[in-house]
């Protein structure tokens, strides 16, 4: 028997305000890259529109593997996570994992600092990471399906 525990409620609470959250950042990001760059003092204005599209776009990235998350957890708040849409969801967040470390690798080379390697190899375990829970909600499902066959 299932039960629902309170740290799978607080989870649920807490990416649903990390998922609003990220919307509200992802709208404010192009107004306000102009008074971050004030604010540090970065010397070279020249990369202002590339730092607010890289910006941007892992905001739409964080936002994306969020609504993934959100749709897993309803599922385990029912009681069934060992389902095939929680395996589609594991290899979408893998793919946009990777596609953020692709867009920090590519910052590497005209804007390097230790933090954008950092984040960049943070992204490609979590890629990694993600596509090994793929495979083990896959096999889990199989043994699942197997046991549900067996009288």
């Amino acid at each position: 028997m299932y039960q629902k525990s309170l740290t799978h409620h607080l989870s649920k609470i807490v990416i649903d305000v990390l998922f609003y959250a990220s919307i509200l950042c992802v709208i404010a990001v192009p107004f306000f890259t102009k008074h971050l760059f004030l604010w540090i003092r970065y010397p070279d204005a020249g990369y202002l529109v590339p730092f607010t599209v890289i910006l941007f776009l892992s905001g739409l990235g964080c936002v994306y593997i969020l609504f993934q998350l959100k749709k897993m957890f309803r599922s385990l708040l029912v009681g069934n996570p060992f389902v095939d849409e929680n395996v589609s969801h594991f290899r979408k967040i893998a793919v946009a994992c990777a596609l953020l470390s692709l867009l920090y690798l590519t910052k590497c080379f005209w804007m390097f600092t230790v933090v954008t390697l950092v984040i960049t190899v943070i992204f490609a375990v979590g890629c990694l990471f993600c596509l090994t829970l793929k495979d083990l909600f896959k096999q889990a499902i199989n043994y699942k399906t197997e046991n549900d066959l067996t009288i």
